[in-house]
């Protein structure tokens, strides 16, 4: 359950329900440990107190926790009290002669009942509590005295007029609205005539709140708002303040509406308090990567993977569960048939692909939380990266697109460059990054000027960007080993450069490019030579047989390796002039007696990872054999989801379908994996308890479900037979296409179980 931005698990809620229970505990105490429960602090270390008991007042309205009594009444439900009227003094000159206009902070009682009977007397909102952050101010002038007061509280969650001034996202106002301060009180007394007095408080009063704020709650704000009832008042104060009329209160939010619907529309005004206030306030915040808690039993898949999905509108979360349950349903259906041909559904779909707050990578963060998590659970995690190419030539209306070629005219589309956790047997855990991209059709350049360009301004970055995702999940799980796999495109020196400093110990294994023209100093080498000269030359470890799958018109085949392993210092290339060599080792992996009409196996690996001895060289070359789970992989996400046959208007509303259909495409993945891996674990750690009912009443043809579920193994190989796998002697394991097939079935066939089983439940 997520409330003001935190995630409150059933752990959490029993943890809460059982501290509120011990004798003596009040609201306030119990919120401070909840806030270090969750790590709910401001950006000054504080505990979030007033949203954390917000956030405890609604899980007891939902019958979740007892809290212990409130020791007082809210503000609003507190007897109003009978204010004596404040005699307000009377003056009428120019400025000069007040002397100098001093701001007083109310912040004691004293001041304080002078505040509200000021504004109780005067000021036609009265001196009522104010939203959230406040500071308040007296007026005082050495020679009258009191002349007003103002104050000064949190800013309004939405107002149309501000977002569209400022530019920020959803995200980043969130993040970034606690710098935007609200003038929600200002009072001149009326019996004080003075020109340029109010444009002069108000210029006090802005260097003022600079200064004070950042004491009070450790934020510097940026911006001030207000608003000004035209019916009433020109705002001519305000413009002499250099203040600017951004436009009208618009009725956006419950709030804006009510207020609206109370008092008319408000111009709305704004004061930029430096130069520099929009890059901080338009700034993203980039999500922190935490390990996923425990699932509650009850939760789906879709709930597991997306739950924790966190956007700024919360009634977007359960439309993300809808669709990739849907989607998980029918993982080869059209977005319209996934979701049985409704109107509104499929309406409500496109909307939500389209929304302003949806985009990839806010969708795939709890995901990548709950592979951190699966990981967490495993001694040694490879990670394969790669890139492949989404072709949408086929949409020409689809904006946002590029060239997926060097072709500037050729087919359009997206670059998707994934990196895929897997055990070393190859079951997959998840995603840990997903870069994509549209390229631009620059003009042609030459080889020379590419290569002047640095790193992160080519797409090569992208490999360091996986590897420093990489980085991250190993510093969340230092229990276990990851290494980092990619083929010959990632044979970059800026890649082994951050792999041999990575503080948290991730490795890097990668298969050196002829193309890159190593040179290296070898230990039993006294001069810098040529890697692929080196390496015929260190004796041969041992050997090895390797299984050759198929390709194309390639047959499979058997091949025969000799292993061999040294270290070397890799030498920098050119461009990088004065950079040190880097102490690697080098894995060299060669057929032979290859076939006539073949081409020899040769892999010539480079590790961050001591290897000497032959089963290290083994090792290693298992590692780099898991690798192929990629490709498996990007065919899952192609030929099973279908995602190039997605047809949306733009390239964003894309990249938000492809970020479920990914999630989707892992699952059917780690379905055909653990049933070939683990098949003789229980069916129900993938299927519901009405689906694998469904299915073995349905494959024994009879109309009693059985008592205990089937293996995953055995749920499997049914699945897959509805998906037209014959299961004869010779057919092997099923595959990922047969299962895609066999799980639209088995949605429709579940269906129709659960209206003659309505007591057992068909998932949520």
């Amino acid at each position: 359950m997520h409330l003001f931005g935190r995630t409150f698990t059933g752990a959490i809620i029993a943890r809460i329900q059982a501290a509120a229970a011990e004798p003596g505990v009040t609201r306030s105490a119990l919120s401070r440990q909840v806030c270090g429960w969750l790590e709910w602090f401001g950006t000054d270390g504080r505990a979030q107190e007033v949203s954390c008991r917000k956030a405890l007042v609604e899980l007891e309205r939902r019958a979740l926790v007892a809290l212990p009594a409130a020791r007082r009444a809210a503000p609003q439900a507190r007897p109003v009290a009978v204010l004596e009227p404040f005699a307000a003094p009377r003056f009428s000159g120019p400025l000069e002669a007040l002397g100098p206009i001093e701001l007083v902070a109310v912040e004691d009682r004293e001041h304080a009942l002078l505040y509200r009977r000021m504004l109780a007397s005067y000021h036609p909102l009265g001196g009522g509590p104010l939203c959230g952050a406040q500071q308040r101010y007296l007026i005082r002038s050495p020679v009258v005295g009191w002349l007003g007061a103002l104050a000064f509280s949190a800013a309004a969650w939405q107002l149309a007029a501000r977002d569209d001034w400022i530019g920020w996202c959803a995200h980043a106002r969130r993040a970034n609205l606690n710098r935007v301060v609200a003038n929600s009180r200002f009072l001149i007394l009326p019996s004080i005539a003075v020109p340029n007095l109010g444009s002069h408080v108000l210029g006090l009063a802005a260097a003022r709140v600079q200064a004070d704020w950042p004491v009070r709650y450790g934020i510097t704000p940026l911006v001030l708002e207000t608003f000004v009832d035209e019916a009433q008042y020109a705002g001519t104060v305000y413009k002499a303040a250099n203040w600017q009329r951004l436009g009208e209160t618009s009725g956006r939010g419950r709030q804006d509406r009510a207020n609206t619907a109370a008092c008319g529309t408000k111009a709305v005004y704004v004061l930029a308090l430096t130069r520099d206030w929009r890059v901080p306030l338009c700034r993203r915040p980039a999500p922190v990567l935490r390990l996923a808690p425990p699932a509650a039993p009850t939760a789906s898949w879709a709930e597991q993977e997306f739950g924790r999905a966190d956007f700024p509108d919360a009634r977007l979360r359960p439309r993300l569960i809808g669709l990739a349950e849907a989607f998980g349903a029918h993982p080869t259906a059209t977005l319209a048939t996934a979701l049985d041909g409704a109107p509104h559904q499929v309406k409500a779909a496109y909307r939500f692909l389209h929304h302003p707050q949806v985009d990839l990578q806010t969708l795939l963060h709890p995901h990548y939380e709950a592979t951190a998590a699966r990981i967490a659970a495993q001694p040694l995690v490879l990670v394969a990266q790669d890139t492949t190419s989404l072709n949408y030539d086929a949409h020409a209306a689809t904006t946002g697109l590029g060239p997926i070629n060097t072709r500037r005219d050729g087919a359009q589309g997206l670059k998707l460059h994934d990196s895929l956790a897997l055990t070393p047997e190859g079951i997959p855990l998840g995603l840990v990054d997903i870069q994509v991209w549209a390229r631009e059709a620059h003009a042609r350049t030459t080889a020379k000027a590419r290569k002047a360009r640095p790193i992160a301004e080519k797409e090569s970055q992208r490999w360091l960007t996986s590897f420093a995702r990489t980085a991250a999940v190993q510093a969340l799980c230092p229990q276990t080993r990851l290494v980092n796999l990619a083929d010959r495109e990632a044979d970059i020196y800026e890649l082994f450069q951050v792999a041999s400093t990575d503080p948290a110990g991730t490795h890097l294994l990668v298969r050196a490019s002829r193309t890159t023209q190593r040179q290296v100093d070898a230990e039993d080498e006294d001069e810098i030579q040529p890697l692929w000269e080196v390496m015929p030359r260190q004796p041969v470890l041992g050997g090895c047989t390797l299984h050759i799958p198929g390709r194309g018109g390639r047959p499979a085949r058997t091949a025969t390796l000799e292993l061999r392993a040294t270290a070397i210092d890799l030498q920098p290339p050119k461009r990088l002039k004065g950079a040190a060599p880097l102490r690697l080792w080098a894995v060299d992996a060669r057929e032979i007696n290859p076939p006539d009409d073949q081409e020899p196996i040769e892999w010539l690996l480079l590790t961050t990872v001591p290897t000497t001895t032959l089963e290290e060289a083994l090792e290693r070359l298992g590692w780099y054999a898991a690798r192929w789970n990629i490709e498996v992989f990007h065919r899952t996400l192609k030929s099973g989801c279908r995602i190039e046959d997605r047809r949306l208007g733009d390239a964003d509303s894309l990249q938000a379908c492809l970020a479920i259909d990914l999630v989707v495409a892992w699952r059917v993945m780690d379905l055909a994996k653990r049933g070939r891996e683990t098949p003789d674990i229980p069916c129900t750690v993938f299927f519901e308890e009405a689906e694998w009912q469904a299915l073995a009443c349905y494959h024994q043809r009879s109309p009693i479900p059985p008592q205990t579920p089937p293996t995953l193994g055995e749920a499997m190989r049914m699945v897959a037979q509805l998906g037209g796998f014959l299961g004869r002697r010779g057919d092997g394991d099923p595959g990922a296409t047969v299962l895609w097939r066999g799980l639209n079935r088995l949605t429709d066939i579940t269906e129709t179980f659960a209206i003659f089983y309505p007591s057992i439940p068909a998932g949520p």
